[in-house]
């Protein structure tokens, strides 16, 4: 397979300019250039304010903006269940359906309806998010982490070939969110398909990306390689250090 070929997701030249107030606009991304390999993760770091929530928003088609945003070389406005969003938010579930209304509202809005393969994507994708069982339980009824899986299992029903995640695990503790590092390492492993993951925490981005990525104001790419460290990734792990200290000094320079 050619570099092209391999290529699934491409952003050219993408602008985004909010209005800040009635009488200014902020450039919020300037001519980002961004190509994404099949089945990469891409792990990505920047201060806040730089870009990063928005330039998912706008691969994901929830933001209008100048340029174009291409998956598998065909030009992508609007959202499309090729591209799924997982966000930091507790709240992206619906509190009145269940954990498995929560995972088939999508599916069925996307024309799904036969109640057979309804169960069975319910049944798969919670069994790989090791909440197998909990399909009756209410949001109210789980702790952030759980919340947090049954959203990932939400976006993996829909079995999408990119994956777009927003910090997502940046509000749950310390065990809780490296249980959900390893699960999702497992996952990505296991699933064909290409994660864009935002985080701060440079740690978390070495241990899940294969491409860890530095943005600064206006969606500028200062330091992007490939993690060619051996997985499982811990701070022991040779090369660890250096790579740490090139995405620190990159978000700190």
């Amino acid at each position: 397979m050619t570099e092209k070929e391999n290529c699934i997701l491409e952003v050219r030249n993408l602008s985004k300019v909010f209005d800040a107030d009635t009488e200014r606009e902020k450039d919020v991304l300037r001519n980002v250039n961004l190509s994404v390999a099949r089945n990469e993760f891409l792990c990505m770091l920047g201060p806040s304010g730089c870009g990063k929530t928005t330039l998912l928003r706008c691969i994901a088609g929830f933001e209008s903006y100048e340029g174009s945003v291409l998956v598998n070389g065909m030009e992508r406005k609007q959202p499309g269940i090729d591209r799924v969003m997982v966000f930091q938010d507790f709240n992206q579930l619906f509190p009145w359906k269940t954990v498995e209304k929560n995972i088939q509202y999508p599916l069925k809005v996307n024309g799904i309806r036969d109640k057979a393969e309804l169960k069975q994507r319910t049944e798969e994708v919670l069994a790989k998010v090791k909440l197998s069982g909990q399909e009756k339980y209410y949001p109210y009824q789980l702790s952030g982490g759980m919340k947090q899986r049954v959203a990932i299992a939400k976006a993996l029903a829909l079995k999408p070939e990119i994956i777009l995640m927003d910090e997502p695990f940046a509000a749950l503790d310390a065990m809780t969110r490296r249980e959900l590092q390893e699960e999702l390492l497992r996952i990505s492993t296991e699933e064909k398909c290409t994660f864009l993951f935002i985080t701060h925490n440079i740690q978390e981005a070495i241990v899940l990306g294969t491409r860890v990525m530095v943005l600064a104001e206006g969606g500028r790419i200062v330091e992007d390689e490939k993690n060619v460290i051996a997985r499982p990734v811990t701070p022991a792990s040779e090369g660890y250090g250096e790579i740490w200290e090139r995405m620190h000094s990159a978000l700190y320079k």
